[in-house]
């Protein structure tokens, strides 16, 4: 399996849903793929991923707080993806679709 695919398969059966609750599914997945598009552009900034959480806290983002803890999750699948794939794929797209998609 590619590390493409396997990233694939985290967002087709692990979308996990960080605050159900509180907004709706749709602004919910939008969130989540505002974390996965932010952990994207640091990767292919370069970031290190144990600088991660900080790079990101510093762009200021517009999600809720608790939309922070999806970084630490989410930021070892992406990184461990070439980042000339990544350069090739909307993976925050797919993650928005993969997120509605389910049940």
């Amino acid at each position: 399996m590619t590390r493409f695919a396997l990233f694939a398969t985290l967002v087709a059966f692990a979308t996990p849903t960080f605050a159900a609750d509180e907004v709706s599914k749709e602004q919910d997945c939008a969130y989540q793929a505002d974390v996965v598009a932010a952990i994207k552009t640091a990767r292919l900034d370069r970031v290190k991923e144990s600088k991660l959480a900080e790079a990101i806290a510093a762009t200021e983002p517009t999600w809720p707080d608790q939309y922070n803890n999806a970084i630490t999750i989410l930021g070892g699948p992406i990184y461990q993806l070439k980042r000339r794939d990544l350069k090739a794929t909307d993976i925050s797209a797919q993650w928005k679709e993969a997120c509605l998609s389910r049940e």
